[in-house]
């Protein structure tokens, strides 16, 4: 009987805490799976067409990277209460906030603009016109914000990001091989022809569409809008942790189909890649054309919050998505703003819509740095943190990874300036 009683308690202890998890989970699985958007798609799928699966091993190392990253967001956040522009503006003072904010306006526009190229080259391969896409999505993108409810938004976030995980069952479609799958893994090297500027161009992308500005900005801006407080901040790092393996297994699944299935063959983007698989695999086809309009729409919607609740928490306006339209009209105009510029663009005919897919997750990891450092001096100020400092192990890996970024960045600025560098 004492072991039964026993048994019973600890059953309501775990599901007790599950069911507080449950509660408290969003902004680590939103932002972590968002950030498959439709530019990570595009850079996955160009990376196993162009590479096979070689480079998995590369994107489980981005994973734990990802994770130390983000987790820093949900500590700041819910100790500090202020989103992370606002943070900047007080730790640093005007001219590096400013700084900030032109560096997110200026990826997130970008990034947005690749979220509506996904959305379009998606719906196309079913004869959908861009202009009704485009429409079609601001129009469901503004009734998912107009709630006037934050929990409301997450729940249709969520599902977004379920539908995100469509490209798992390829994976099993294709019946890769599980011993070289295995290897390039858990083995780190290099594809054959070695390390050139093609291949460091690629890592730089695939840096880039893992770890991006715009998602320290919207994690902890979510994690105060949420209402998360200091006792939360261990449920906060194990849903980042969720996101950060959800990223991945799609990321993974992603190169190995089309690793696969297209190794060799010139893919630029995924909707390429959908419409080439289409006659030999209409059933991977048609997952790769939908995840990939659901990658787009989850972008839009997060990078665009992004922006709005920084410029809400700068100028001192209303900036909650429990606040209704008349209650934060600037907050929501600049949302409506940043949603029309993004999707006209797309609409421009002849423009170089690929390579500006591809360039922006460049350009994202090169203006990393700095809002990494930003982060990393504000979870040491120990008078604002208290015990929530970052520890010693943490400011070693996280110093690491902007090191290391910082080092990627210079390396393919010079392979730029001299492209016989690296052959």
């Amino acid at each position: 009987m004492n072991i039964w009683a026993k048994l019973f308690y600890k059953y309501r202890r775990v599901w007790k805490t599950l069911k507080l998890y449950l509660i408290l989970a969003g902004p680590g699985i939103i932002v972590m799976v968002a950030d498959n958007d439709a530019g990570g798609i595009t850079t996955y799928t160009t990376t196993g067409a162009k590479y096979g699966t070689h480079l998995l091993w590369f994107m489980i190392v981005l994973g734990p990277v990802a994770y130390y990253v983000q987790e820093m967001t949900v500590r700041l956040g819910a100790v500090t209460k202020r989103g992370h522009a606002e943070a900047i503006f007080s730790g640093f003072g005007r001219f590096w906030g400013w700084f900030s904010l032109l560096d997110l306006v200026l990826t997130d526009w970008l990034t947005m603009i690749t979220e509506f190229i996904g959305m379009t080259a998606a719906l196309s391969i079913f004869h959908v016109p861009p202009i009704v896409t485009v429409v079609i999505t601001w129009v469901i993108m503004w009734a998912m914000i107009l709630s006037g409810r934050y929990w409301t938004w997450e729940k249709f976030a969520l599902l977004f990001c379920a539908i995100n995980l469509i490209y798992i069952p390829a994976a099993f479609i294709v019946h890769p091989s599980v011993r070289d799958i295995l290897f390039n893994s858990f083995v780190p090297h290099f594809p054959p022809g070695g390390f050139t500027n093609d291949l460091f161009f690629m890592l730089m992308a695939n840096i880039g569409t893992t770890i991006a500005p715009w998602m320290l900005f919207f994690q902890q801006s979510s994690v105060v809008d949420k209402g998360l407080h200091e006792k939360d901040i261990k449920f906060g790092k194990f849903d980042t942790v969720i996101g950060a393996f959800l990223t991945v297994v799609v990321a993974m699944v992603l190169i190995i189909v089309c690793g696969t299935l297209l190794h060799g063959i010139p893919i630029d983007d995924a909707a390429a890649a959908a419409r080439h698989l289409m006659p030999t695999s209409r059933a991977i086809g048609t997952l790769i054309a939908i995840g990939l309009f659901d990658a787009g729409f989850l972008g839009a919607v997060c990078i665009s919050l992004a922006s709005s609740w920084a410029f809400g928490e700068i100028f001192g306006w209303a900036h909650s998505l429990n606040d209704r339209v008349k209650e934060a009209p600037w907050f929501y105009a600049y949302y409506f703003f940043d949603l029309t510029l993004a999707g006209v663009v797309v609409l421009i005919p002849h423009a170089p819509l690929v390579l500006i897919t591809l360039f922006v997750q460049v350009i994202a990891t090169t203006l990393l740095p700095p809002a990494l450092m930003f982060l990393i001096l504000l979870l040491n100020d120990k008078k604002t943190m208290g015990e929530y400092t970052n520890t010693r192990w943490q400011n070693i890996v996280n110093v690491g990874i902007v090191a290391g970024i910082i080092a990627l960045s210079a390396m393919y600025g010079v392979s730029t300036l001299f492209p016989g560098l690296f052959h």
